[in-house]
């Protein structure tokens, strides 16, 4: 009887943990994303105005490489899965789950999940 509690226990962990992790965050269109931050929403649309200088700046001082890519890049442009590297946005730029890329010398947001150019940052 105790072993069946136990299995029991540990058979409704294993298929609760899943559902309430996923219920700590949802995104809902235009990258608004709720949170475990007491349901408060917090925006994640990427480089905001104030900080495309700065950020376009520190592109620039890391040196980081264009790929180059047929065609024009906008937002929604799926990019290949190879051969182009996607780096993390620093926290002083805003917190954000995207990583940026060049592509045909323009600096793009770029979900990482999807590979879908989110920001162009002019």
């Amino acid at each position: 009887m105790r072993n069946s509690a136990l299995f029991a226990a540990i058979f409704a962990g294993a298929i609760g943990l899943p559902l309430a992790a996923n219920a700590q965050s949802a995104t809902f269109g235009a990258g608004v994303t709720t949170g475990s931050n007491g349901g408060q929403a917090e925006s994640d649309n990427g480089i905001s105005s104030n900080q495309r200088k700065n950020f376009r700046s520190y592109v620039t001082e890391e040196q980081t490489p264009s790929y180059q890519l047929p065609g024009d890049i906008q937002v929604g442009t799926m990019l290949p899965d190879i051969g182009v590297t996607y780096y993390d946005v620093p926290e002083r730029f805003g917190a954000t789950r995207y990583r940026y890329t060049i592509i045909n010398d323009r600096t793009v947001l770029v979900d990482p999940r999807t590979r879908k150019v989110v920001q162009v940052v002019e």
